[in-house]
């Protein structure tokens, strides 16, 4: 289960980052601007975008580049363990205290999961959520980016 919820984010955040990639604009010089001509006015494009945006793309490329937070573990250990405690203190006021810790454990257990569960899937929309931030800021760079190259003379798609 852990394994799949892994593989599926990574699959997320590769899906993104392509996509991403996949949006940034494809610049013809259509006044015929030589090479160099073309990458100088790109530079200056993107410096004029970061400005007018406040989207830095090397800064969205290294938040990216981050692990994520490993998921949580043990919840139902720590659920059981807990659990197995109330219960011992509960049974032994009603006299078998060996009773109350089992099912103490048992519900521990449950509810040790069901913490976890939430936890880590909190996380990974939080994650999920950062991502999609981040591909909305590369897309209004990129928009920023074209403006200016088609206002140099360049055809943009």
């Amino acid at each position: 289960m852990l394994r799949m919820q892994r593989v599926s984010t990574g699959l997320i955040a590769w899906m993104l980052a392509f996509g991403a990639a996949a949006q940034q604009p494809i610049i013809y010089p259509a006044k015929g601007q030589s090479p160099q001509k073309q990458n100088s006015d790109t530079a200056d494009c993107q410096l004029w975008a970061k400005q007018n945006t406040g989207v830095d793309p090397v800064a969205i490329a290294q938040q990216s580049g981050q692990p994520s937070a490993p998921q949580q573990q043990g919840g139902r250990v720590r659920g059981a363990a807990g659990g197995a405690a109330v219960g011992a203190a509960v049974g032994a006021i009603a006299g078998d205290a060996g009773k109350g810790a089992a099912a103490g454990a048992v519900t521990g257990t449950v509810v040790g999961g069901t913490r976890q569960r939430r936890s880590n899937q909190a996380a990974a929309e939080q994650q999920q959520a950062g991502q999609q931030q981040a591909s909305q800021q590369m897309a209004t760079f990129n928009r920023a980016v074209a403006a200016c190259m088609t206002g140099r003379g360049y055809t943009v798609q």
